[in-house]
Order: C-alpha cells, then structure tokens, then sequence
C-alpha cells in the first residue's frame, strides 16, 4: 500500500491560517476524533484521564500503513489535500497537517495503526518535531489509536492557564455530542479514569439522536426534516469540478465524491408549543459535518422563530448545511469554527423557508409523533384488522385540502373540537383567530381613515410620538385633546377603538403594535360561533406560517391521537378477557 501522506508545497501552508489549534484537553479530542471521521471510523472510543493530561481516541477506520505513519507528525503532512486549487474543494474535517505536529512540540504522541486489509499493525512513538523515535510491529484490529500523554508537560504556564478539571471535561463532553449531532451514524463511547462516562448509541437521524443529549426533549417534540435546495445559480459553472457529494446522510465525505447540482438541508426544530429554552444555547449550526459559529445564520433562525415563543424565551433548532465546498472558505480562524459563508443571503432565504415548513401543519405532519412499543404496534395492527378503527381517512380526501381539520363541536364557548384521520384536537379559538390576524396584518399592515376621528384625552409626548411611529396620523384638537384620524383597519368595526389606540400608545415597536391589534381584534372565547364560523377559522388557521403557538408563544391546540384514546379506553384488551374469563 503506498503512502498517501505528503508534506504539502511551501506556497500552499502560506494560504491556510496557521496558529497554535491545541490549547486545552477538549481541543486535542476535537482534533484527533475529526482524524477518526476522516478516516471512515463509525465506532469511536475515547478515554480521557485529566489529572494525567492523557487523553486516548481510539477507532475502527482505515487506517494507516508504515510509511504514512512515519510522514503522520511531521510539519503540514496530510493526505487530504495536494495543491492550493484543493482548498476550495474540501470536503474532510482535517486537511492542514498541523494537530499531530503540534502535539509532539507539547506532549507525547503514541499512535498504533493498522490498514484495513493489512496483515500487520504498526506502533510509533515520535519525538519533538515529529520524527519517529521508535518503532515496532504490533498486534492491533484494523483501524487506529492515538494517545497523547503529560500534554503540556513541558510549559507548565499553560497548564496554569486552563480552567478547572470539572471545567475541561464539561468542554471536553460538549465537544464530542456537538460532532455526534454531525455524524449521527457514530457510535461513540466516553471512558473517564478508566470508567465509562457516558455513551452515545448511533441513529437514523439527527433528530432520533438529539434526546440522548437533550434529554429532557422527547422524539415527538421535535419536527425534523430534509431538503434537496440548488446550489446559488453562481457556483454552478464550479460545482462540475467539485468533488462533493452528499450521501444518504447528507454530509459530505471523501468516499463518495459525486458531483451534484443541489446541496442538501437538514432540520431539527423543537416544536414552540412544546420545548424552549431560557438562554439561545440550542441554535446551532454546522455545515459540511461540523459545527461553525455563524451570527447571520443564528440570527436567520432566531428570526424565523419571532412571535412564536413565550417572551426571552429560545428555540431549539439544529440546522446542518451540506453544500459545495466552493462556497466556503475554512480559513478564517484556526479552529474552523468560524467561516467565510458566499451567498450568505441565499442561504438566509433557504433557512427561513425550511423553518417555516417545519412549523406549518400539514397532511404530513398533522399526526402527532406517538412513541409506541413493537407490541402496542401489533395490536394496533389487530386492531385495524377487527374494524376498531374510529375515523379511518377517506381514500378520496385530498391531503393538500385546507379542511383536514374537521369541526364538530364548541366546548364553553372557547373551545374548537376538530376532528381529523388520527384523533381530535381542542383549538381554542380566541388565540388561533389571534394567529390568523398577527400574519394578515403583518403581511398588509393597512391604515384606513376615520370620521369622525377618535378623540383621546392626555396623552403624554412620548405616547403621541409613538402612535406617530407606528403610522397613525394624529394631530391636536384642542387643550389636552388630540385627533386620531386613520387607525388599523381591523379596529375599524370595534366598539372598543379608543381603548385600542390608548394600548398601542405605550410602547413597542410596529410588530409589538400588530400583536396588539390582533388580540384586540380577534373573537373573544365565551362567543359562540355556528359549523361554519368554526371551520372558516380552523381552515385560515392551518394556512398560517405558524399555526403551532399565538404571537405571545401561547399553545393553540391540544391534540388526543386515537391511540391514546384508545388506551385510555382499553381498546386493546383481548376479547372476553375484559369480562372476566
């Protein structure tokens, strides 16, 4: 097997960012576990013991043979890329040659290694710079393992400088789930001072292995989704020659380098009537398999979520972008955290439409996630096979009709019961008309004129300059009296208008005012509606963007599956046995 590692030309190191990238006990695990990835490992093992400054990864990839052992450590060697043309068409976590050297100059390196395929595994030992100081056949699986010992042995101060031990380890923990939520494919295990720590089991998706990390997030409260978007019209003429692909899994790896037009968009959002957050800790973003700090991004996002959430309340959301590495540029920080994203407005766009699809209610979504067991599974096939199905879904119904909610009833007044293929829900009808109304005035934000104006009496400079701010013409109509002659049109017909105007006075900026204007103008509960006025507004409301929470974050619906309904009810108990024999 011929070597594959190479040190790289003299003008190539001068175009990527150098600086010191191993500056704590969770940076070395970063840098090796991405070797490990690289490598194809999809089972990985690290094993840390701090007050040792030792830290151990080992992993069942491809391996390495002797002469790329030998070349490993030494200054800007890799096997990822060749040339500078290659650094706009990375598509590995690694591809500087920098952390194993850098390790030598600050610890001691250890690496055993054996080729797939290979009849012999190899174990080196380097010394300061990267040469090899020993050297010897050994008995190893195929794959590889590193260990790094006295890291920072030699500068004391930097030892010093680091946070506590407890600190380290909780870096060192959300470093390995941040690239586990990358590589969901992985099965990783975390060994601390010789005791297992912690395990993350390998799943489909990220959104089945996000409550493993999370676990106070259950699977149905999550809405995870993929797309196939185009690459910018600009970067098509390049991705000819690209050597990215996008897999089943959506990320992009050096095995499977099959040119595409499209990039691929992956999306797990914590439902807002559901789960949130008190600090924006869970926006996440990584692209190409790791996780990056992008403020636009975070920002798109944390816009997409506006007036869905409770206030200083966050969402949870993990966005994972594969796209042509044409449009990215790794070398803006030496931890490759922070990137130069091209057509960052693009991708703003594509985001903000995949989250609000996410959010919406539809026939694919409109079953709630109902965990179930495999044998509530069989009997919920027995089930169907005895004709216990309660409303089984019309073969004729089209699923992109508004009407796949059906209303059937109004409970005190306040409450919507709909019925729908798997069960009911309760809407109430007060904040799902006050939902309706937020995006209508938000969407045509519509003054119309007033006569005879509205007179208000007293009002301070600041709350004229307010209601000036959000467009209203007002003007004074005598000593402390002043004349409001537009309002927003859907105070037009309230007997309330003057109140109205009064609470848009004290603040906010024009979406606070919409908001105020919707709650003010939306059905109150204790109204009784007729069939009709109940379907009009469960039918407006699932065309909503966000039909899920009202603008102040407030759930609009309680949904009871039929499963449920039929377990409350002990639907599934074997015939006669419910009657005693």
């Amino acid at each position: 097997m011929a070597s594959t590692i190479q040190a790289l030309p003299t003008e190539v190191v001068y175009l990527i960012t150098a600086g010191e990238v191993i500056d704590s006990l969770a940076s070395v695990v970063r840098e090796l576990v991405e070797n490990s990835l690289d490598a194809g490992a999809t089972r990985i093992v690290v094993s840390v013991w701090p007050q040792q400054w030792r830290i151990r990864v080992a992993d069942n990839g491809c391996g390495m043979n002797l002469d790329d052992l030998q070349q490993a450590a030494t200054a800007h060697s890799t096997s990822k890329i060749r040339s500078s043309a290659d650094l706009w068409k990375i598509h590995s976590l690694g591809f500087r040659g920098e952390a194993l050297h850098s390790l030598t100059t600050l610890a001691d390196l250890e690496i055993l290694s054996r080729p797939v395929g290979g009849k012999l595994g190899w174990r080196m030992i380097y010394g300061d710079g990267g040469k090899v100081v020993q050297v010897e056949a050994t008995a190893i699986a195929p794959g590889t393992v590193v260990t790094v010992s006295h890291l920072f042995g030699n500068c004391s101060s930097r030892r010093q400088g680091l946070p506590t031990t407890a600190q380290q380890m909780k870096a060192v923990q959300a470093t390995i789930q941040q690239i586990a939520l990358c590589h969901p494919h992985v099965n990783w295990q975390i060994w601390q001072n010789d005791r297992q720590w912690f395990t993350i089991c390998p799943a489909a998706t990220t959104g089945q292995l996000l409550p493993q990390i999370l676990p106070q997030v259950r699977q149905g409260d999550l809405q995870e989704i993929k797309l196939e978007i185009p690459n910018p019209l600009n970067s098509e003429h390049r991705t000819q020659n690209s050597e990215f692909s996008i897999p089943n899994s959506s990320l992009p790896t050096p095995h499977s380098p099959l040119p595409t037009p499209h990039s691929a968009l992956t999306l797990v959002v914590g439902l807002p009537d559901r789960c949130h957050r008190h600090r924006p800790d869970w926006v996440r973003v990584a692209i190409n398999g790791r996780m990056v700090k992008t403020p636009e991004l975070e920002q798109t996002i944390l816009s997409a979520f506006h007036r869905t959430l409770p206030r200083d309340r966050y969402p949870i959301c993990f966005l994972h972008l594969a796209i042509s590495p044409d449009q990215i540029n790794w070398n803006r920080n030496p931890a490759k955290t922070e990137i130069y994203l091209n057509e960052i407005v693009y991708w703003q766009e594509q985001i903000t439409q995949a989250i609000n699809q996410a959010l919406s209610i539809s026939s694919t979504n409109l079953k709630e996630a109902v965990h179930t067991t495999r044998v509530s599974k069989l009997l919920k096939a027995a089930e169907a096979k005895g004709g216990y199905n309660f409303n089984p879904q019309n073969p004729n119904e089209n699923p992109k009709t508004p009407n796949s909610l059906k209303a059937v009833a109004q409970v005190s007044n306040t409450y919507i019961v709909a019925e729908h293929s798997g069960g009911m829900w309760l809407v109430e009808q007060h904040i799902a008309h006050e939902r309706v109304l937020y995006e209508q005035l938000c969407d045509d934000w519509q003054l119309v004129p007033v006569e005879p104006p509205i007179i208000l009496y007293q009002l301070s400079p600041a709350q004229v300059s307010q209601l000036q701010r959000v467009g209203l013409d007002i003007e004074p109509f005598g000593e402390q009296l002043w004349a409001v002659r537009n309002i927003p049109a859907p105070l037009q017909q309230r007997d309330d208008c003057a109140e109205a105007i009064l609470e848009l006075s004290w603040g906010g900026d024009l979406q606070t005012a919409q908001v105020a204007v919707a709650c003010r103008s939306a059905i109150r509960n204790g109204t009784p509606m007729n069939h009709q006025e109940m379907q009009t507004l469960l039918d407006n409301w699932q065309r909503t963007r966000n039909p899920r929470t009202c603008p102040h974050g407030r759930p609009i619906y309680l949904s009871l599956e039929e499963s449920a309904l039929a377990r409350f009810f002990r639907r599934n108990w074997v015939i006669g046995k419910s009657h005693g024999i």
